[in-house]
């Protein structure tokens, strides 16, 4: 085994766009990748059509969401905004790709991508390096041989990389512990190396097992949030608060990291505004028989690394946070004890979110739900509108399982609604519906 070169250029590099292109993708333009089925068309006019088609939708159900409920949407930067890359490996072992399978099986490389932020693009080529000096051959999913499956980069904020090698067997394991001196030398942000063991021949990314080759397991996502009080379209020069979520290995993070700030700030404003009057200042208390009383028992279910749950952290609250990821809760935690919240104020539990019932002992004042794209489902819907829970703040990747589970809620009615961009130039739709109980 041969250290790995930190030299800028390869033969196995992908050709850039040709000089002088003003196309936003050339892949797209050339057809070589269909990910992006809207990339041609203007970001403001791809936003509009989403907007106008989730608001049809959720208009339409037996809980409608009112036209007048939506708020201004959250748009995205159209480039250089996915904090994560989730590459498969093809080709050969001297000649990677990275990218993904397109018709007949045969390799795509988005090495080019415009989409990913740019230390995940300076990465990729010396991570396709450290794959030749390596001989990791790719897995060849027609024949069933290779050992190489995918490659997954995550990048924080601040630049630090994770990096996993999907890996069909433990062979190259101690190869690539070998390794990571010269890894680090040619990236010096990388904090978090691992091989992920796969050895079953399905569509699914990640095997069960993690092999840990550094000694952090987590990734620090430091991300900011506007001032308490303050929304996010106003937050120059308000002295944005930091929100620290630890990423670990096997757990969930959103893609699109600007548009995560935004909707965990939107989140907090939201279950906020209970301190104010109308009218009055962003501070001042609720002074009227009508007004809504601030939440102090907040359940966050389906938390994954606890972006809800801290972001809603306050003095005068309560928070719990259930995921059913052991590695995501320790993330969580581990975040608190980095914001210094202490343990009587925000609580972590591993756990099936969807079996809670909020009825069984005290209710929550707030309840946050994030779930999976096939909603909160038919039972945990029935239980929470059996509860009694005031409000529900409703995160969802889906808006179809969405309006569902609104018409199984029909007490919680929609207040306010509104749209994050998290997948620009798809039809991929993330939402937030502030719910609260009729009287």
């Amino acid at each position: 085994m041969r250290p790995v070169a930190p030299a800028r250029t390869s033969s196995n590099t992908p050709p850039a766009a040709p000089a002088g292109s003003t196309s936003l993708c050339a892949l797209h333009e050339d057809g070589t990748c269909h990910s992006c089925p809207h990339m041609s068309t203007p970001l403001p006019v791809q936003l509009a059509r989403k907007q106008a088609r989730t608001v049809a939708l959720l208009a339409d159900g037996a809980n409608p969401v009112p036209a007048a409920a939506w708020e201004r949407p959250a748009a995205s930067a159209p480039k250089r905004f996915r904090n994560k890359a989730k590459m498969v490996v093809s080709g050969t072992a001297a000649k990677p790709l990275l990218g993904i399978l397109g018709p007949g099986g045969h390799g795509v490389d988005l090495r080019t991508c415009p989409l990913h932020v740019p230390e995940i693009e300076a990465a990729l080529p010396v991570l396709a390096r450290a794959i030749t000096t390596l001989g990791l051959t790719p897995y060849d999913v027609s024949a069933r041989r290779g050992e190489l499956k995918h490659l997954l980069v995550t990048a924080s904020p601040d630049g630090d990389l994770m990096v996993r090698f999907v890996l069909r067997s433990r062979r190259h394991v101690d190869d690539l512990r070998a390794a990571l001196p010269s890894l680090r030398r040619a990236l010096p942000t990388l904090a978090v190396l691992s091989a992920n063991i796969q050895p079953v021949h399905q569509a699914i990314i990640e095997g069960p097992e993690e092999i840990l080759l550094t000694e952090d397991d987590r990734l620090l996502m430091r991300l900011h949030l506007p001032a308490w009080g303050v929304a996010e379209e106003d937050a120059t020069g308000a002295g944005p608060t930091e929100l620290p979520l630890y990423l670990p290995t096997r757990s969930f993070f959103q893609t699109n990291t600007g548009i995560a700030q935004a909707l965990y700030a939107t989140a907090r404003r939201w279950a906020d505004d209970a301190l104010t009057v109308p009218g009055a200042a962003p501070t001042a208390p609720a002074a009227t028989p009508t007004a809504p009383r601030a939440p102090r028992r907040v359940w966050d279910l389906f938390c994954g690394v606890g972006g809800f749950a801290l972001a809603l952290a306050g003095p005068d609250r309560r928070v719990l946070g259930v995921e059913v990821s052991a590695a995501a809760i320790d993330g969580a935690r581990a975040a608190a004890r980095l914001m210094r919240l202490p343990d009587d104020r925000v609580r972590f539990e591993a756990g099936d979110a969807s079996v809670l019932d909020p009825g069984a002992g005290p209710v929550p004042d707030l309840l946050v739900v994030n779930p999976p794209r096939r909603g909160i489902g038919a039972e945990l819907a029935e239980r929470i509108e059996a509860a009694g829970v005031e409000r529900v703040l409703y995160s969802s990747c889906n808006p179809a399982s969405l309006a569902k589970d609104l018409a199984r809620m029909p007490s919680l009615r929609p207040r306010r609604a509104r749209l994050f961009d998290m997948f620009p130039h798809t039809d991929h739709a993330e939402v937030l519906v502030d719910l609260r109980r009729r009287r």
